[in-house]
């Protein structure tokens, strides 16, 4: 019986580059909390650029997704240039090449496990080595041509490829928090529409494609692996051949289960199943002259390696879930306390005459529609100061939004618009979230817009206090005593606007 089990796990067990993937797909999504809280993760190493396909909206994301950072940055061309983004590109790509492919990418990981599904298998021919091209016309429509150009035209961000196609969107972003039962979180449902739909259709379609078809999205679709295919030929980190013990037999390519026409080439994924074809020992998984994987292997330093990569795991976990002070504010399910400013209840409202009407709430302190929502004071743009508890008998307007989300730049004239038409009966504050890639007031410098601008402070206090979760634009809308009848993520229009105003009054 011993002999069976035995023989069970060896034949089940997963491999060194399984663990590794289990391991790198934890690493990217270290923010675990995200997904029971629902509240995507906004600390300092947001800003930093994960090797591998995965979406910055999954609330587990610890990092930003390199595509994204990528596209982002390329509709950013007219006011500054992405050298971050293009560093980093060029960093992973000469050390790591499409390693990150065979062995990082968590994307990787779901369309392997995905293909275990018991169904006939698509095998690898000429039509399957045509089709790996179309990732870079892809690539060089969606990811390249469509964001430079809204970003030179129109000054609108827009990335194409993130939009319109990549299922890691889908599937960790909107999928991830469309699954939350946060009340927050409702308010995405009001986003959904054509747009979703047709990506809930890709991904459908795409998994199914990667059950039959080994890695379909890898080799046919994924932009991030075209990229990163170009520097395949001078990787650190990757497949080597021995020319001189090789014989040329072929068995690596044939035995292959990517398009490859020989080792190492820009459909390489590096993930070294030809190192175990090869009888000639000419194969070997290299990072420099150090061999990770062939014949000449250093397995004594296996133990230490993983000893210090699971030291590292225990305190990205710990750091990300517990110690990262942007991590300590974010409210978990049933949680609905905000630690603000008290508010001045006896304020009086700028422009009246006490004592002709009184606009005090006996409202219980919160976000949800009925409450009084809590005091606040943010320095804005133009030098003037917005305390909240200041605009009493105005209806108030808060909007948060950032220069990176399109929807958020198409209605900032429609807030102008209304702001202007009811001069001095509305108090209105837009707010860019702390989070600032590109200087939003440089932005608005020549857009005209009359009402007022400000940066959320370091700490997120406006944010947190309307209950923003990463996601954008937000709008919140207050009556004349300060209580919420409004306070929704998604988009707005001009009789939305109009509509909430009379609603407010």
């Amino acid at each position: 019986m011993d002999n069976v089990k035995q023989t069970w796990w060896q034949s089940h067990r997963p491999t060194t580059r399984r663990l590794i993937q289990l391991y790198s797909a934890l690493l990217h999504n270290a923010h675990v909390k995200g997904f029971i809280s629902g509240q995507i993760y906004q600390g300092a190493a947001k800003y930093a650029c994960v090797p591998g396909l995965n979406c910055y909206s999954c609330p587990g994301a610890a990092g930003a997704c390199p595509l994204g950072a990528m596209q982002n940055a390329l509709a950013s061309t007219g006011h500054s240039a992405g050298w971050y983004v293009l560093g980093i590109l060029l960093l992973f790509g000469v050390v790591l090449g499409r390693t990150v492919c065979g062995w990082l990418c968590p994307m990787g990981l779901i369309q392997e496990l995905i293909h275990k599904i018991p169904t006939p298998k698509l095998r690898k021919g000429r039509v399957t080595r045509a089709m790996t091209w179309l990732k870079y016309a892809i690539l060089a429509v969606f990811a390249i041509a469509l964001p430079l150009w809204y970003g030179l035209c129109y000054d609108l961000p827009l990335p194409g490829f993130c939009k319109y196609i990549c299922p890691a969107g889908t599937s960790e972003g909107a999928m991830g928090l469309l699954a939350n039962t946060m009340p927050a979180n409702t308010g995405y449902f009001s986003m959904l529409g054509i747009l979703f739909t047709r990506k809930f259709v890709i991904m459908l379609v795409i998994a199914l494609a990667c059950a039959f078809c080994y890695r379909a999205f890898c080799r046919f679709i994924c932009p991030l692996g075209a990229i990163y295919g170009l520097f395949n030929r001078f990787n650190v980190i990757g497949v080597k051949v021995d020319a001189a013990r090789c014989n040329g037999c072929g068995a690596c390519v044939r035995g292959c289960p990517m398009d490859v026409r020989r080792v190492g080439d820009h459909e390489c994924i590096q993930c070294g199943k030809c190192v175990d074809m090869c009888n000639q020992g000419a194969i070997a998984v290299k990072a420099g002259k150090w061999s990770l994987k062939g014949p000449e292997k250093r397995a004594n330093m296996g133990r230490v390696l993983w000893g210090i990569a699971l030291a590292g795991l225990c305190f990205a976990l710990l750091w990300f879930n517990v110690l990262d002070p942007a991590v300590k504010k974010e409210p978990m399910p049933g949680d609905d306390t905000v630690q603000t400013a008290e508010i001045g209840a006896t304020a009086e409202p700028v422009g009246t005459e006490a004592p002709a009407v009184s606009w005090e709430s006996d409202a219980p302190e919160g976000r949800e529609v009925g409450e009084r929502l809590p005091d606040f004071t943010l320095p804005c743009y133009d030098g003037s100061t917005f305390r909240l508890a200041e605009q009493r008998g105005k209806v108030t307007f808060i909007n948060l939004w950032a220069t990176s989300c399109t929807p958020c730049k198409h209605e900032l004239p429609y807030f102008s618009d209304l702001y202007k038409a009811h001069e001095g009966d509305v108090a209105m504050l837009v707010v860019h979230s702390s989070m600032v890639l590109d200087d939003p007031a440089e932005y608005l410098a020549d857009k005209g817009y009359a009402m007022p601008f400000a940066t959320d402070d370091d700490d997120d206090t406006v944010a947190e206090i309307v209950g923003n979760t990463g996601t954008f634009p937000q709008t919140v809308v207050l009556n004349r005593r300060g209580e919420v009848v409004y306070n929704k993520v998604g988009s707005v229009t001009p009789e939305m606007l109009a509509a909430l105003f009379e609603q407010a009054e």
